[in-house]
């Protein structure tokens, strides 16, 4: 068990007590919590890189720990009506999609390695960056109306393009492979 990998379970652990901290209505502490696990995640890179220390285990974990943070929190929001229920939904439909069609791939004997795509990184990046500007100005009182619904425009164009770029990709990968058989 690398630091890196210890640094990432320490994210997954985090993401029930984020989601404590939303469902109390304890936002400052969500923002928090939030932000200092974006930044875990990030360390966590930057250390499995630098010092060559990634591993299988964490190739699975940290992106795992990301799905669970974002979709835990776009939930909780959600559930609170702090977000839109229709974005809670187009962020969590797109992850149930693409862990779906892994599966599907593995089950009729296709399997399908998926790699992360430019689209898919900045959608997270998005995802993120409004979570943030949601739980900072719902835990500072400090309402920024116009960036909210700009950021909420971008993630919802951002996980459209990224849900239209990994079915394109599981149907060239589904075409080729059943072409080759």
């Amino acid at each position: 068990m690398s630091i890196p990998n210890l640094i990432t379970l320490g994210r997954i652990l985090l993401v029930p007590v984020v989601v404590w901290a939303i469902a109390s209505g304890a936002m400052w502490i969500a923002f928090v919590l939030f932000l200092g696990a974006g930044l875990s995640d990030a360390v966590d890179g930057y250390l499995a890189k630098r010092f060559h220390m990634t591993t299988e285990l964490g190739a699975y974990l940290d992106p795992l720990a990301d799905k669970a943070l974002i979709v835990s929190i776009y939930i909780a929001l959600g559930v609170n009506g702090l977000i839109p229920g229709w974005l809670v939904i187009l962020v969590v439909s797109r992850d149930i999609m693409i862990v779906g069609a892994v599966m599907l791939s593995w089950l009729v004997g296709i399997p399908i390695k998926v790699k992360p795509l430019l689209v898919s990184k900045l959608n997270t990046v998005a995802q993120i960056v409004f979570a943030c500007v949601v739980l900072g100005t719902l835990g500072f009182g400090y309402p920024l109306p116009t960036i909210s619904l700009i950021l909420m425009g971008v993630v919802a164009a951002l996980t459209l393009l990224s849900v239209a770029a990994y079915v394109a990709e599981w149907v060239r990968h589904i075409n080729s492979t059943a072409a080759k058989k």
